[in-house]
């Protein structure tokens, strides 16, 4: 045993050296990149870089687009193929995780500055970084300004036959729209679901959601502002006939009129009101995004699209593969019917599929709608669950009442249609740093708290580790909310114990007071047919997910530069510089964005098809497995109960509930003691804010606040 926890430190501290030198040349990346956003507005780079670099970079096979490909594009690539390279070495190094934890540092407290307003709850860091962004927008501006305006004399501006104002006017228009642009170069980092730059930042594409938010209103006032003032100086200048030109070169304004109008669509949908009402329309407006960036290439081309490409290449890739991903219907296995309205999704799983707590996945049935995709927390865990995947939905919306009213009647499919994309959570999650972890929760936003419980619960019983006082706060409206605590339990014949850890459960029914229930509640249990067409969840691209995506975007990105510089040498270039002709802006984008398109798909589907063969063998044993189950699944089902029987005496045993009354988080967060206080807050907005409020106090040093939820 010694020399095996020797050999785990050792390789423990070779994968930590490993991962800190990529860490420190992805900084230095990182910085040149922000570097070159900076000095892009200056005269210094204009006048004196740009020449040189053009000199340097320009050829036959790039023309000018070379340029802006090195200095935007291939920085933020490379690093997204160092973020593979590190997370699979810390996905390799999870063995030696426990090893490690008692060497862990304390975490820096992750402490909330705004907790009620527009921005949602922010953190110290998150401000931070929202100020030097908002700066770096002054910044470009006020230089694009200054450089344009000194060029406007009274002389210059009565030679073009306008007023110096309506010049003015014109360069500012102009310069909204290149400002514009600095956000659109990082909105689509959130969003990319299967990022592998948002885990170097301990972040995930779920947490990032009010990023996306920000990013997206600040870029459509600028954009928006970029359209008015152009329009406002055409009418005052009588050249309103401008907004219905599609030039051969230069910027076509119908295109960029057309990339407007999605804009402001999809933006108008955003409003809260409207998206929370009218959610199917704020869901299919979003689609507009392809109509936006399509007429937005059209309408500045492709050279000025090299500055945002970065983020929106690794986007394609993302969602192509969860095309790929969603084109197959995976194996419901069974479902349980909750009491509390909500009900729980168990799907087949291949082995090598591992997720951590908190991990989401998108769900799709197309017997209740073909085209809505909806998030929810997955319940169960990988290492006490490996054969299954569990979601917990809540019939709430439209999507999810229909799902209860079609499992909970009588007469419920024996067979139900379900495609996934995912599962999409944090790299690692350690939340054995701290000496306690207080998880508050109100109605279903107990789901993810039930996979973190589970994850300490394995912990704690195969490997015998000390967990940290766990201490969950729930409030429900009702007693029926009380049968979420079933879904704690794994529903298999995992043994679990919970004597170890150091659990304390209080819960309170807000609604109703009314005496502790003697028995338990009966849940409803949904058996489902297998099908020979639909496949247990598994990874996409196979267990070394990382390294995959690794060689899809250095290899779809290579075959993007070979096609788009042979194109460039034996048609565009000639054209340029051949003859008096000048090749076609809007055929030029058109190419590029083909090509691109095209590179991706060849390189992600080769990926998958060969991980497809690992995928196939796996599933044929799950098959072989589950067929020879089947005719013992209601007996197996009846023997778990009754082996589950003493973890839920323990769990009565830890559970204090409470009839009439909401919990008092500011004494229960308060009193804690502790040098390390982990506080989650999950569920309702005023709930998540008011935690957000007591750790954001200033007597609360040792708490650690982190909030879990699908909106802002």
């Amino acid at each position: 045993m010694a020399i095996e926890l020797e050999k785990g430190s050792s390789s423990q501290e070779k994968y930590g050296k490993v991962q800190l030198a990529i860490r420190m040349l992805v900084l230095v990346l990182f910085l040149g990149w922000i570097f070159i956003w900076i000095m892009t507005p200056t005269k210094t780079y204009k006048q004196t870089w740009k020449p040189q670099l053009l000199a340097k970079t320009s050829s036959t096979y790039f023309g000018v687009q070379g340029t802006r490909l090195l200095l935007y594009t291939f920085p933020v690539l490379f690093i997204a193929v160092l973020g593979c390279v590190y997370l699979h070495i810390a996905k390799k190094a999870n063995g030696f995780n426990l090893q490690s934890c008692s060497y862990v540092k304390k975490c820096r407290r992750n402490r909330p500055v705004l907790v009620r307003g527009p921005l949602g709850i922010v953190s110290d860091t998150e401000l931070a970084f929202l100020f030097l962004f908002i700066a770096l927008l002054v910044w470009s501006f006020s230089n694009y300004l200054h450089n344009g305006f000194a060029k406007i004399t009274p002389k210059y501006a009565k030679e073009q036959g306008e007023k110096v104002w309506e010049k003015k006017l014109d360069v500012a228009a102009e310069m909204l729209g290149v400002v514009g642009n600095i956000c659109l170069a990082f909105l689509f980092f959130p969003v990319t679901r299967g990022s592998s730059v948002l885990p170097l930042l301990g972040l995930t594409s779920e947490s990032c959601t009010k990023y996306h938010i920000w990013l997206g209103n600040i870029a459509m006032t600028l954009f928006t502002a970029h359209g008015v003032c152009y329009i406002i100086n055409w009418a005052v200048t009588d050249q309103l006939w401008k907004m219905l030109e599609w030039k051969k070169t230069g910027i076509s304004n119908i295109a960029g009129e057309l990339a407007l109008l999605a804009g402001v669509i999809m933006w108008a949908a955003t409003i809260p009101r409207i998206r929370r009402k009218l959610f199917e329309l704020f869901f299919y407006t979003h689609y507009l995004y392809i109509i936006f960036i399509v007429f937005f290439i059209f309408h500045v081309g492709i050279s000025f699209t090299c500055m945002m490409l970065p983020g929106f290449f690794l986007f394609l890739i993302d969602r192509y593969l969860r095309f790929l991903q969603s084109r197959r219907q995976v194996r419901l296995v069974s479902a349980r019917v909750l009491p509390c309205e909500t009900v729980e999704l168990n799907f087949s799983k291949n082995h090598g599929l591992s997720y951590n707590p908190t991990s989401i996945m998108f769900i799709n049935i197309p017997s209740i709608s073909k085209l809505q995709w909806h998030p929810f927390t997955i319940t169960s865990n990988s290492n006490l669950e490996p054969e299954k995947l569990s979601v917990a939905i809540k019939s709430e919306g439209t999507w999810s009442h229909k799902l209860y009213q079609m499992l909970s009647t009588s007469s419920a499919a024996d067979h139900l249609n379900v495609s996934v994309e995912g599962p999409y959570g944090p790299a690692s999650t350690n939340y054995l740093r701290y000496d306690t972890l207080v998880m508050v929760s109100g109605g279903t936003g107990i789901t993810p708290f039930i996979s973190i419980i589970k994850e300490l619960m394995h912990l704690s019983t195969t490997f015998r580790y000390t967990t940290p006082k766990v201490i969950l706060i729930c409030a429900f409206k009702y007693t029926s909310g009380l049968s979420m605590f079933d879904l704690i339990l794994p529903n298999s014949s995992t043994p679990c114990d919970i004597s170890n850890m150091k659990l304390q459960i209080e819960a309170y029914i807000t609604r109703k007071s009314e005496p502790k229930l003697n028995s338990p509640m009966n849940l409803q249990q949904i058996w489902f047919k297998p099908n020979a067409r639909d496949a247990p969840i598994s990874s996409i691209l196979g267990p070394n997910s990382w390294l995959w995506l690794c060689a899809i975007i250095s290899s779809s990105f290579i075959i993007f530069l070979i096609l788009i510089g042979v194109i460039t040498h034996y048609f565009i270039f000639p054209v340029d510089h051949n003859s008096n002709k000048i090749f076609s802006y809007p055929l030029k984008s058109f190419l590029n964005m083909s090509t691109m398109f095209v590179s991706i798909a060849m390189a992600a589907s080769a990926a998958v098809l060969w991980n497809k063969k690992h995928n196939d063998k796996e599933e044929e044993q799950i098959q072989n497995l589950e067929a020879a189950s089947v005719s013992t699944m209601f007996k197996i089902h009846e023997i778990d109960r009754e082996l589950e029987s003493l973890p839920l005496q323990q769990f009565a045993q830890v559970t204090n509930v409470h009839y009439g009354v909401r919990p008092d988080l500011r004494r229960l967060i308060s009193e804690l003691n502790g040098s390390t206080v982990g506080v989650l807050a999950s569920g309702p907005k005023k709930m998540r804010q008011e935690v957000a409020a007591i750790c954001s106090s200033g007597s609360a040093e040792n708490l650690h606040f982190e909030s879990l939820s699908f909106t802002w």
